[in-house]
């Protein structure tokens, strides 16, 4: 059983190079039958507005609605919602909540001026999107979590309007859902999912306005939609499967490692976990563990093909070239199960979160640890980085120009332009300068 359950890697053998490349293999393959699919879903809802959104809707979730009126939900079930969870979990999601906003209100940018030598004002304004759309799953699971990660940093960003769509299949949303909604200040909610959500926000509907911008994790068809619309309008980005790598050094209690790895797993069959350690015997003590918890977990199904088909254990000579490693495949979480993390930290190029010492488990990071948990995957984070309140503000260069500006700035923008041989951008320059007139 074991073998079958995760794969061993070692970096001395001759086959290493190879193995580990293909764990660098997005499992998402082109997939045209998928990319017209959406494509039609996306052109009949901007052509048709609200009736494709509830057919579409009625047709995936199993729905009986006769309008789009039928899939919102109003601001009375969100707060009754938040009142009727359990106590402890109201508090918890409010903890959460708090922390949230805390770590992000130290992200927001504000604007700046100053004046040069010749008295020219240069500067920068920042001001928020107006109307941002946070898609938070449903059907096998539903995530709290993301409505507070995706929504509070919009908030602190002072975005206006935040509308919220979520899948409600066979009618069912999950109350805490609706609870986490109420406490980060969700202004619209509609009970609608899939590509459809999607087309909705972008394109707008008699009922649901056009948005600036997506934020929110979904399924294959929802990540399509995101990748099409976008520069229609901004989405946060296409995300590819959960990834969590952690490097360690032997020093950490094998079992918790276990937990760590079965956590990122239990997302789905195409989640990854990975191992690196220097440490033969820990890798062999990871390995038993894995083969002795695994029968006792409640997803345990999910967790036996994601680490078979995407999970491995490597051995490498030292904690350098596993930073290596690491580096190569950029991933999105990434554990320093190490005595010494600090020591680690300058040599990571690329990780989209990275938790430091034994305490520091990826599930914390998940929920309350503070830093937003929508983070790059699939090596993205080589060029990007996790969700964040910039995300949700624009930026505009101010320029303001003075006479004394006008005669440097247009004879230096003429000799330029006439390099180009864009001759009006060169009138345009030297015509206001005094010494022209």
């Amino acid at each position: 059983m074991s073998e079958a359950v995760i794969a061993r890697l070692d970096m001395t053998q001759s086959d290493f190079e190879a193995q580990f490349s293909a764990l660098m293999i997005s499992p998402f393959e082109s997939d045209t039958g998928l990319t017209q699919k959406v494509a039609d879903i996306l052109q009949t809802v901007a052509s048709e507005g609200d009736a494709a959104v509830t057919r579409f809707t009625n047709e995936f979730d199993q729905r009986d609605a006769h309008s789009l009126a039928d899939l919102t939900i109003q601001q009375e079930a969100l707060d009754a919602a938040l009142v009727t969870i359990s106590p402890d979990l109201r508090d918890a999601l409010a903890l959460a909540a708090e922390r949230i906003r805390d770590f992000h209100q130290r992200q927001l940018a504000e604007s700046w001026q100053y004046e040069d030598g010749e008295g020219n004002l240069l500067g920068q304004r920042v001001s928020p999107l107006d109307r941002v759309g946070v898609y938070v799953p449903g059907g096998r699971a539903s995530y709290p979590s993301s409505v507070l990660m995706n929504t509070i940093p919009a908030k602190v960003a002072g975005v206006a309007d935040i509308v919220m769509v979520a899948p409600a299949p066979h009618g069912e949303i999950n109350p805490v859902v609706l609870a986490a909604a109420s406490l980060a200040g969700v202004n619209k909610v509609y009970s609608v999912g899939g590509a459809q959500a999607i087309a909705a926000l972008a394109y707008g509907t008699e009922t649901i306005a056009k948005v600036d911008k997506i934020v929110g994790p979904g399924n294959r068809f929802v990540a399509e939609a995101k990748r099409q619309v976008f520069g229609r309008v901004g989405i946060d980005m296409v995300a590819g499967p959960s990834e969590i790598l952690i490097i360690a050094d032997g020093t950490v209690d094998p079992e918790w490692v276990t937990m760590d790895l079965f956590a990122q797993a239990e997302h789905d069959e195409y989640a990854q976990a990975i191992l690196i350690s220097p440490d033969q015997a820990y890798l062999d003590e990871v390995h038993a563990c894995i083969d002795r918890k695994l029968p006792e977990m409640s997803r345990r199904d999910i967790i036996s093909v994601s680490l078979r088909h995407r999970g491995a254990l490597c051995k490498v000579p030292n904690l350098t070239s596993a930073v290596a490693l690491s580096n190569r495949l950029a991933p999105e979480h990434l554990e320093l199960a190490v005595a010494e993390p600090r020591a680690l930290l300058d040599q990571i190029s690329a990780a989209g979160a990275i938790f430091m010492g034994a305490m520091s488990s990826e599930s914390l990071g998940d929920y309350c640890a503070g830093p937003n948990h929508v983070l790059p995957t699939s090596g993205s984070a080589r060029f990007a980085s996790p969700l964040g309140v910039y995300d949700f503000q624009r930026r505009s260069s101010l320029i303001g120009v003075s006479a004394v500006g006008a005669q440097l700035l247009g004879d230096v923008a003429a000799k330029i332009a006439d390099a180009e041989s864009l001759e009006a951008h060169s009138l345009s320059a030297r015509m206001r300068m005094p010494d022209a007139q």
